[in-house]
């Protein structure tokens, strides 16, 4: 079986899940999964979010469910898409927010490395998904293995900002000391949900005023054209 590499600073953090049963047998169904379907994303991406963010530089945390399931769009951040791939519609709408929030243009791109490599852990509750076929990953271990990651974020001993958007993610609001972390929550970004409390939400202002507020560096979002 491969063995699964984190980055360093998130093995001393999560090393102990790794070696857990349902981590094992979560591997050995994407193992199974790879030799008969097509999964996303690649191997080699399905741990980006923890490469591009150290878990010292967590300053905020944004959670997301299912990695996109269609050819070349997931590469290991929540909503986020590759460079040359149109952004889906959730991804639209966050952008659409980001425009009336910041005045940022909305970008000719979806691919969100740069707000990662500042401290945003883009993170999916379920890292894998089988080609065309959404939440075909679901309950084979990864949340468990997410739940930890949160977890593990929750217990740094700076403040950190949870960004929770629909109510999948909210229900990982029982994981998060609401005492010493700030958490932003509103429906989800999608169109059947966007219009429900999303849009004007101006989560992106807000994300920055409390970093500003606790002395920490403030998330640049504009993206610019890839």
């Amino acid at each position: 079986m491969q063995t699964i590499q984190l980055p360093i600073s998130w093995q001393a953090v999560l090393a102990e899940e790794l070696e857990k049963p349902y981590f094992s047998k979560l591997q050995e169904f994407l193992i199974e999964e790879r030799q008969s379907y097509c999964i996303y994303p690649p191997e080699k991406d399905v741990f980006s979010a923890f490469e591009l963010t150290a878990y010292e530089q967590v300053n905020v945390l944004l959670l997301g469910q299912d990695p996109y399931h269609g050819e070349n769009q997931a590469h290991g951040l929540c909503f986020s898409v590759k460079p040359g791939i149109k952004s889906p519609p959730s991804l639209m709408n966050i952008f659409k927010e980001l425009r009336t929030d910041t005045g940022f243009d909305i970008p000719s791109h979806g691919y969100l490395v740069n707000w990662a490599k500042q401290g945003v852990l883009m993170l999916n509750a379920v890292l894998t998904v089988r080609a065309g076929t959404a939440n075909s990953h679901k309950n084979q271990g990864w949340e468990i293995f997410t739940d930890a990651v949160i977890n593990q974020v929750n217990q740094k001993p700076d403040p950190v900002i949870f960004v929770l958007w629909g109510g999948y993610a909210q229900k990982k609001l029982k994981l998060i000391d609401t005492t010493r972390h700030l958490v932003i929550q509103s429906s989800h970004p999608s169109p059947l949900s966007a219009r429900h409390g999303f849009f004007g939400s101006k989560p992106f202002s807000a994300i920055n005023s409390a970093l500003k507020g606790w002395g920490k560096p403030e998330i640049d979002w504009e993206l610019g054209d890839w």
